[in-house]
C-alpha cells in the first residue's frame, strides 16, 4: 500500500486512449438485441428445460460465485502480508510480489465489480425469469429488497465477465478460449432459471469493464503491466508465477 500510495503521488493520471464508447455502445446493443429477441422465450420456457441438462448448467454455474476468487485471492495477501520479505531470494521475492499483485488484480476486480451489481440489481429490481408467468419479462420493483426482485444485472455473469476481463490482460492471445468458457459459465444463469439473457449480458459486461479498468490502474501503478500509449496494457516481461527451471549444465 505504501508502494502505491508514492506511485500514485508521482505519477500523472494518464491512461491510454481507449474507444471505451465504442465498448458502452457494443455492451448496450448486444444487451438490447437479447432482450428484444431472447428474454421473452427464456421465460416461457424456464421450467421446460431438460432436467439433465438444467442439472449441469446448476453445477458448472456455482463457478460464477464469487467466493472461488475471492477466498484464495484474500488468503494469498494474508500469507503474503505473514511472510518476511526481507529474507526471500531475488527470485523468490518476485515470485511473492507477482502472485500479490494478481491478487490484488482479482480482488479489485471481482470484488468492486461484485458491489456494483449488488447495488444495481436492488436499485433496478427486476423479476426473475422463475417468476414470468406472474410479472411478465419486465417488472420492475426498484429497492424491494427481495431476491424474487434482483434480476438484472446477474451477479454470477459479473463475476465471471470480471475473471475473463482479468484472462484478456494477462493472455491477450487466448481471449477467445477464456471468453467461450466464461460465457458458457454465464449462459448457465439462464437454464437454471434465475437470469434472463439480457441480464447475463449486462453482468458479463460490467464485470468485464471492471476488471479492464483496473487493469489500467495498476499499468499507471507499474504492478504486472506496463502502460501502452493506446489500448489495453501489456502484461510485464517479468510477471511470472512459477519460478523458471533452471537449465541443466
Amino acid at each position: 500500500m505504501r508502494i502505491a500510495k508514492s506511485r500514485l503521488a508521482a505519477r500523472p493520471a494518464r491512461y491510454p486512449n481507449i474507444l471505451w464508447s465504442v465498448w458502452v455502445l457494443v455492451w448496450v446493443l448486444l444487451t438490447a438485441a437479447a432482450f428484444v429477441r431472447l428474454d421473452t422465450p427464456a421465460g416461457m420456457l424456464h421450467d421446460h428445460w431438460s432436467p439433465g441438462g438444467v442439472r449441469l448448467a446448476d453445477f458448472f454455474t456455482q463457478f460464477g460465485l464469487g467466493g472461488w476468487y475471492l477466498i484464495p485471492s484474500a488468503l494469498l495477501l494474508v500469507l503474503a502480508n505473514l511472510t518476511d520479505w526481507r529474507s526471500l531470494s531475488r527470485r523468490s521475492l518476485m515470485l511473492v510480489y507477482n502472485w500479490t499483485c494478481l491478487a490484488s488484480l482479482v480482488l479489485g476486480a471481482v470484488g468492486l465489480s461484485g458491489l456494483a451489481v449488488n447495488l444495481l440489481k436492488y436499485a433496478i429490481g427486476r423479476a426473475r425469469p422463475m417468476y414470468f408467468n406472474e410479472f411478465g419479462v419486465l417488472s420492475l420493483h426498484p429497492f424491494a429488497f427481495n431476491a424474487r426482485f434482483a434480476g438484472f444485472p446477474s451477479g454470477h455473469a459479473t463475476t465471471v465477465g470480471a475473471v475473463f476481463g482479468v484472462a484478456l490482460l494477462l493472455f491477450p492471445r487466448r481471449w477467445y478460449i477464456a471468453l467461450a468458457v466464461t460465457a458458457c459459465i454465464a449462459s448457465t444463469r439462464v437454464f437454471v432459471g434465475a437470469h434472463y439473457p439480457s441480464d447475463t449480458v449486462a453482468g458479463f459486461g460490467l464485470g468485464c469493464a471492471f476488471a479492464l479498468a483496473c487493469g489500467l490502474v495498476f499499468a499507471r501503478l507499474g504492478f504486472i503491466f506496463r502502460p501502452m500509449p493506446s489500448g489495453l496494457p501489456i502484461r510485464k516481461k517479468t510477471f511470472r508465477l512459477i519460478e523458471p527451471t533452471r537449465k541443466a549444465a
